[in-house]
């Protein structure tokens, strides 16, 4: 191999970033893909460019991405998730908050990530060991942090736990109130800020976010940077956990859980 896989990560991430920036502003072509969710010109083009990058070098590993689905049919365990513009209707407001994720999964886990800010020109990435943060070709370990007490959430649908969690209704718990202050960016951008301590947390519902070729690359992130990950009912994101709360710390994590965990049904 002529390159790392996390160099390369990176370098699919930048080159995906580029064709974001170039595209922002224009006049963007949209394509519907369910109700309230489409991809736009840019979304394609981006994720044509990670592939590239990523096909010159790693030929026989397996592709998941956003637009174009699997590709590739390589039995080596590997497999790239890529998500070429995370914040899609962000960016096709004229909103810069939006990210191109590249993380590579091989065996039981994501090994190495990459989450580009299109806008900063900054890189967060990971070779599975430690986390940092590219700038100007410069890296910065990534350190996190609680001390904002800033909590990202996502509040967009669908909610498959609604049953037992809804983003909305723990923002209006007085216990919430008292200790954090919310924040919505509408990007798994907000995740590696969650590594990079300017985040204290972030809660989303979901399924599977692991495996997610929108969250992988933040998750591995966080994980690599030595924050508290877990689904939001506290279990494991890699072993049926549902939804996602990463928080800086211990202590942001517990009381976040207890907020959480105080939407059960039979709990006052």
């Amino acid at each position: 191999m002529s390159i790392t896989d996390h160099a390369l990560a990176i370098e699919a991430a930048e080159a995906g970033a580029t064709v974001v920036r170039s595209h922002y502003g224009s006049s963007l072509t949209r394509f519907m893909k369910t109700a309230g969710d489409f991809a736009t010109t840019a979304d394609v083009e981006a994720e044509k460019a990670i592939l590239a990058v990523l096909r010159a070098e790693r030929p026989h590993d397996v592709v998941l991405a956003e637009e174009s689905g699997r590709t590739g049919t390589g039995g080596n365990g590997r497999t790239w998730l890529v998500d070429p513009l995370c914040g899609t209707l962000n960016y096709a407001v004229g909103n810069m908050l939006a990210s191109v994720n590249v993380a590579l999964r091989s065996g039981a886990g994501v090994t190495v990530a990459a989450s580009a800010d299109p806008f900063t020109d900054e890189v967060f990435w990971t070779d599975g060991i430690a986390a940092f943060v590219r700038r100007g070709g410069l890296d910065e370990r990534l350190t996190p942090s609680a001390e904002s007490s800033l909590v990202d959430v996502n509040l967009d649908p669908p909610f498959p736990n609604k049953h037992v969690f809804r983003a909305a209704r723990m923002l209006a718990d007085e216990g919430f109130i008292e200790q954090f202050r919310p924040r919505v960016v509408s990007t798994t951008l907000a995740v590696g800020w969650v590594a990079a301590g300017r985040r204290a947390a972030y809660v989303t519902d979901g399924h599977h976010l692991g495996d997610s070729v929108h969250f992988a690359a933040g998750i591995a992130l966080c994980q690599a940077a030595g924050c508290v990950v877990t689904g939001i009912d506290g279990q494991p994101v890699h072993a049926g956990g549902n939804g996602l709360l990463v928080a800086a710390d211990e202590r942001t994590h517990a009381a976040l859980l207890t907020l959480i965990q105080n939407q059960r049904p039979g709990r006052d």
